[in-house]
């Protein structure tokens, strides 16, 4: 029977994670084959977009589908291997910063945005938004939407059914890395277990959009420009993370890194450095935030 591969004498063999499900993972492998992973002990820290290494122990066919059974040995996060073609940016001239207000009249200008605007004029992008089975002549016609409203109502089920399509088909779509991320970030009880695994879709999708925006990227992506909001919304997930699970240094540059990408800040994100410059730990920031 022709499996389209063969495990034959292999130690190992790599897969990339599309959709991680409680009795398998949809997967391929990096060469592109499709082929759904039976793990010896249920995956439940893994999320779509991760490489796996597998000690491959069986492979079969049924009803047109590969099956793969065998041992997790570790995973890993190396987008460059994924063979993603990069999100495009599409350019929106030059952003200069006496276009932009900067506080109330007479107000002294925030000191986060003061090397910013000191930096001076830069090139302004809008990054391409990938929602695959959007119906662009239907606003209300969204997956995302439709995941969304489905996981606010409970019915989980639906909603990760629908991220597993979209990611399925498209690993680039940054708002289901986001909302994802946002699911386990916000369940209750709260534990670092839920936040590591939120930190995993985040960071999927900050490093999607870090391919696509090249190494030394130094524009500005707006958030007032819709399709950038899904990486900025990674970008603000990954961080709170970071942030949370003790990694404090790190979540500082990937705020830092927010304001100079989106100078505006439409996302609060200088009240984030506030409390972490003044040694705030991640706890009291969110009793207060809650409070």
């Amino acid at each position: 029977m022709n499996q389209g591969f063969s495990i034959e004498g292999l130690l190992e063999i790599e897969l990339v994670a599309l959709a991680v499900k409680d009795r398998g993972v949809r997967c391929r492998l990096l060469t592109g084959e499709s082929v759904t992973l039976k793990p010896s002990r249920q995956i439940w820290h893994e999320v779509a977009g991760q490489i796996l290494k597998i000690k491959p122990n069986k492979l079969w066919k049924y009803a047109g589908t590969s099956y793969l059974s065998g041992e997790l040995l570790s995973s890993r996060i190396s987008i460059e291997e994924l063979d993603l073609t990069p999100l495009l940016l599409e350019s929106h001239g030059t952003w200069t910063p006496k276009e932009d207000i900067w506080g109330e009249k007479d107000e002294e200008v925030n000191p986060y945005f003061v090397p910013v605007i000191q930096a001076g004029p830069r090139p302004m992008f809008e990054m391409e938004q990938i929602i695959p089975g959007e119906d662009p002549e239907d606003p209300w016609d969204d997956p995302i939407l439709q995941a969304s409203e489905h996981y606010e109502c409970g019915d989980y089920v639906s909603a990760y059914k629908i991220m597993e399509k979209i990611l399925t088909t498209d690993l680039r779509c940054l708002d289901a890395h986001s909302h994802l991320g946002n699911w386990d970030f916000n369940s209750e009880p709260a534990n670092n277990y839920r936040a590591e695994r939120a930190k995993l879709h985040y960071e999927i999708g900050v490093k999607i959009g870090e391919h696509s925006l090249g190494p030394n990227f130094n524009g500005v992506l707006k958030w007032g420009m819709v399709d950038n909001r899904p990486f900025l919304r990674c970008l603000h997930g990954y961080g709170l993370c970071l942030w949370r699970l003790g990694e404090i240094s790190e979540a500082r540059k990937i705020f830092d890194r927010m304001i100079w990408l989106n100078p505006t800040d439409n996302q609060g994100i200088r009240f984030l450095l506030e409390s972490i410059d003044a040694g705030e730990p991640w706890d009291e920031f969110q009793e207060k935030e809650s409070s």
